[in-house]
């Protein structure tokens, strides 16, 4: 499925996007905050979109004006997600690379995908998560309507091998809109 923006192309993501999605995902300043270690060869981006951004509801970020993959988008219901949710609610992970950042990009793509998730889907629910120190997850969160649930602390995080702090928060389809 595509989705699209004033801006933007949400689309599968492909392995010919491996070139591009090696470019944003080796900035240190990208994945470790966000939870992933960074990227280390086009072939380690190729096996990630074949292993982890090939799932359901997993959108390569695309300006319109070129379709070149810039950051990603996901949408992960029930058990698929991180914070174990039912199937009638999903959580949203986006990242983007370092020279789109403050362009308002990833809100453009996260209120697409909330779109989806509540017109086309039926979700009841909305998670979203951000690590300590990921102020900019955090104004994502806050631009898109979501509202501060919880936060869980020392939590193992075994992507990174680190203990860290999440703070979630939650948009249900009664405040959307």
């Amino acid at each position: 499925m595509t989705l699209t923006t004033e801006r933007l192309i949400l689309r599968p993501w492909e392995e010919s996007d491996a070139e591009s999605l090696y470019e944003y995902a080796k900035d240190d300043r990208v994945g470790p905050i966000a939870g992933w270690p960074v990227h280390t060869s086009v072939e380690n981006s190729r096996e990630i979109i074949r292993t982890v951004l090939s799932e359901p509801e997993t959108y390569a970020v695309c300006l319109k004006e070129d379709n070149r993959a810039i950051g990603c988008v996901g949408l992960s219901t029930g058990e698929k997600s991180n914070i174990g949710l039912p199937d009638t609610e999903g959580e949203i992970g986006y990242w983007i690379g370092v020279p789109f950042w403050g362009r308002g990009l990833i809100p453009e793509a996260v209120r697409e995908v909330i779109r989806h998730a509540f017109e086309d889907l039926h979700l009841e629910a909305l998670w979203c998560g951000y690590f300590d120190g990921n102020i900019k997850s955090k104004r994502v969160q806050e631009k898109c309507g979501f509202k501060y649930h919880h936060t869980d602390k020392d939590i193992y995080w075994k992507l990174m091998n680190d203990i860290r702090t999440e703070h979630i928060s939650r948009l249900g389809r009664e405040d959307w809109k």
